[in-house]
């Protein structure tokens, strides 16, 4: 069996990454930043640590790593942790498979869509010019061109995800707080612009793109993992509304309102389609009722 190094596996999305490796033959080995008791797989190790990387890496010796860990929620409070984590930990972490004595097969990165900020309108394919918005999407960036400089010593492919969901995202997240407020069958719920347009996965099929490309291994290559549909948080709520039968009043809070939100997101699917063959995410109506059906 292949060994791979998944860093943040415990957040939502590496849990989702973790089972669709081991699904396909996969021997998953996990790093983060806070303890796991009982876990024989994972190791503990904080990203801005470079030491305590580097003693993971020479340990484990993985064949392959899917680099997830980051400060990935853009409201987070502390714009100085976008840049130790999501920059100078991506260094730390890519330093340290320099210099381990192995070469993976693949490292893939996480990077973000809302690199692409307000750039355009349209469908956003990876030649768009990067345009970020706020310090999230500035770290990220950032990350991408200090990757370029690994380029010819590792074997990188860039990721940029636009929005997905699914059971288990934290309710600071805007879907899974609208399901929350489904769920629980509330009659008001406080939200931020509703003149928004996103372009929404399923987490279970990011999963998949992540896993192919990982195999298919496109190096030197920023591919978009998106639906190539956008959706406005009107017909969210109205999606909603349908699965379950209920009406939420909306009311817009200005403290929700961003300054600099980027107003639409739409990904062009096409290279990633080109590099992993047929693949699909479910319609949004059918992630949001999974997620609903949860308490139902």
């Amino acid at each position: 069996m292949k060994r791979v190094l998944v860093t943040g596996i415990k957040g939502f999305t590496g849990r989702y990454v973790a089972a669709e490796l081991q699904a396909h033959g996969w021997e998953v080995w996990g790093m983060g930043a806070h303890d796991e008791p009982g876990d024989r797989h994972y190791r503990r190790a904080d990203l801005t640590d470079a030491e305590a990387v580097r003693s993971v890496l020479a340990e484990l010796s993985p064949d392959a790593v899917v680099h997830l860990a980051a400060i990935s929620f853009v409201g987070h409070g502390d714009a100085e942790s976008f840049y130790k984590v999501n920059l100078i930990g991506t260094r730390n972490l890519l330093a340290a498979l320099a210099d381990s004595g192995k070469m993976p097969s693949c490292v893939l990165l996480a990077s973000s869509a809302n690199v692409y900020g307000n750039s355009t309108e349209g469908m956003l394919d990876e030649t768009m010019p990067a345009n970020p918005a706020n310090e999230y999407a500035v770290s990220k960036l950032a990350m991408e061109y200090m990757a370029h400089l690994w380029s010819d010593k590792l074997p990188l492919v860039i990721v940029r995800p636009f929005n997905y969901s699914g059971v288990g995202q934290s309710k600071s997240f805007l879907l899974p707080k609208i399901v929350e407020h489904f769920r629980r069958r509330a009659g008001v719920i406080e939200l931020g612009n509703l003149d928004v347009w996103r372009d929404f996965s399923d987490v279970r099929a990011v999963a998949c793109a992540y896993r192919r490309l990982l195999e298919v291994r496109p190096v030197s290559t920023t591919v978009n993992v998106c639906s190539g549909h956008s959706h406005s948080l009107r017909e969210v709520l109205a999606m909603a509304e349908v699965i379950t039968g209920h009406k939420i009043r909306v009311e817009v809070n200005p403290a929700f309102v961003r300054a600099n939100e980027v107003k639409i997101l739409c990904g062009d699917v096409s290279r990633l389609r080109s590099l992993i063959g047929n693949w699909e995410t479910p319609p949004l109506q059918d992630t949001l009722r999974w997620m609903l059906e949860q308490s139902f």
